[in-house]
């Protein structure tokens, strides 16, 4: 096992230990008595795991790193990572006033993953090549989703987590629509 995939396997090493940390703080919000240091714990945690998705990439590619494993288990690992995030935020308020995640978000969230999978799985099928190049608005659409959780984490700005969610549910909606274009031009004969 390459160091790079090592870093991947200890990003999602890391996926619990936020989601324990992001729980606790929330169940201490919700009983009236937050408890900051679980916030800022787990705040941490999730940008370091976050940060270690360039620097595996990084190590990958600077030192000819690359392998089938750590290119299988990179994207897992990213989105185990954010699903975990909204789903966490989804479920536990992180301040007063009901401040989290909108559940219209998270379904938005999910249900552009399983049509993308879904997708996938139909291609492979199909005996055909699975080569999803990267579009813009895939880009933009994780952007916007770390946007979204760092705003719920934060709290910096205090105007509704639902004006993020739904800028990010514009390019959610918008790089589905781009992943099942793709999907479909595969598909021709």
């Amino acid at each position: 096992m390459t160091f790079a995939t090592k870093i991947t396997v200890a990003r999602i090493c890391l996926v619990p230990v936020f989601a324990l940390l992001a729980i606790l703080y929330g169940i201490s919000a919700d009983a009236g008595a937050p408890v900051e240091a679980y916030r800022w714990a787990a705040l941490w945690v999730f940008v370091a795991a976050a940060a270690s998705d360039g620097i595996d990439g990084w190590v990958a590619r600077r030192f000819n790193q690359r392998s089938e494993l750590g290119a299988f288990l990179d994207p897992i690992a990213d989105k185990v990572l954010v699903l975990a995030a909204v789903l966490v935020l989804t479920f536990y308020q992180w301040g007063p006033d009901d401040w989290r995640i909108p559940w219209w978000f998270a379904a938005l969230v999910i249900l552009r993953d399983l049509v993308i999978l879904a997708g996938i799985r139909v291609i492979w099928s199909a005996r055909r090549d699975v080569r999803i190049r990267p579009h813009w608005t895939g880009k933009v659409c994780t952007f916007s989703l770390f946007v979204v959780l760092a705003w719920v984490m934060l709290r910096v700005i205090p105007v509704s987590p639902v004006l993020p969610c739904a800028f990010a549910a514009v390019f959610l909606v918008w790089s589905m629509v781009e992943y099942i274009r793709q999907g479909l031009r595969i598909m021709r004969p």
